[in-house]
């Protein structure tokens, strides 16, 4: 019944939580939204505490200039760090899964070129690495299947827990290139491909913006597709796949800037076996 999921989504919570939030009631603040119907519920306007906040999708209100608070306290990388000595010919490797939290891990033969286990796009087996964005210290590296770029990078410094920088790469040179557009902004994501470049700054602590909304939306809408189309990744949301690829506590393999973690054995592993 729409009724009874409307109580569950509007009411149980607002009372649940003690939330400061009106509720149609006499004397409650008018918090509400008008919706067009009570079927596809397109809303029309949202109101706030008696005041029409938005109107068909645009806000009637002015930003608020904030202050950007960040700690970005690393420098440009080099391709060479990026680089993985190969200890042996078998890779312990993250397996990302679209529209998933969890990940999970198998081994594979390395692809190893000139004494380094290289990405092999071929395979889907790519590197991906964690960089420390706090402090100076080597970058975190591992292999990752599943983003299936096929030339080029992704990067992201919204990683969720600590926001560190997590990338993953069809070689180091681009991998390398991606990470560095996210530290040349202090914060951000970014996508490359041999011949472009794209970045969204996220100057605020490194994960927000100060621009509006739309801006917003639309510059991480540029992103993602450039990531499904020109660097054909099959996930339907590469970023948000790539932001919990540093959440340890989420089985089962997950990388950090420590090295990789085992979230079943609850302890770190090496990449090689």
């Amino acid at each position: 019944d729409r009724f009874d999921t409307l109580r569950a989504a509007c009411l149980h919570p607002v009372e649940h939580y003690r939330l400061p939030v009106g509720l149609l009631r006499p004397g409650d603040p008018a918090d509400f939204i008008r919706c067009e119907d009570l079927v596809h519920f397109r809303v029309l306007e949202t109101w706030l505490d008696g005041r029409c906040a938005a109107r068909e999708g645009r806000p009637l209100f002015d930003s608020v200039p904030c202050e950007s608070p960040n700690r970005f306290d690393i420098r440009p990388k080099s391709p060479e760090d990026f680089r993985l000595p190969a200890r042996s010919e078998t890779l312990r490797v993250i397996r990302a899964l679209d529209g998933q939290l969890v990940t999970e891990a198998f081994t594979a033969p390395a692809r190893i070129v000139n004494g380094f286990a290289v990405s092999d796009p071929e395979r889907d087996l790519l590197l991906c690495c964690v960089v420390n964005r706090y402090a100076e210290a080597p970058p975190a590296l591992a292999f990752i299947q599943g983003f299936g770029l096929k030339q080029g990078a992704i990067a992201s410094c919204v990683a969720h827990d600590s926001h560190n920088i997590v990338a993953v790469g069809s070689s180091a040179e681009l991998l390398c290139r991606a990470v560095n557009l996210v530290i040349e902004n202090r914060g951000g994501i970014s996508a490359v491909s041999p011949d472009e470049a794209l970045a969204l700054p996220l100057p605020v602590a490194g994960i927000m913006s100060p621009a509006d909304g739309r801006t917003v939306a639309e510059g991480y809408a540029r992103l993602d597709r450039f990531a499904r189309t020109r660097l054909q990744s099959p996930l339907r949301a590469p970023f948000m796949t790539l932001s919990f690829m540093a959440l340890l506590v989420i089985p089962r393999l997950k990388l950090s800037d420590r090295g990789l973690f085992d979230g079943e054995r609850f302890g770190f592993v090496e990449v090689f076996v």
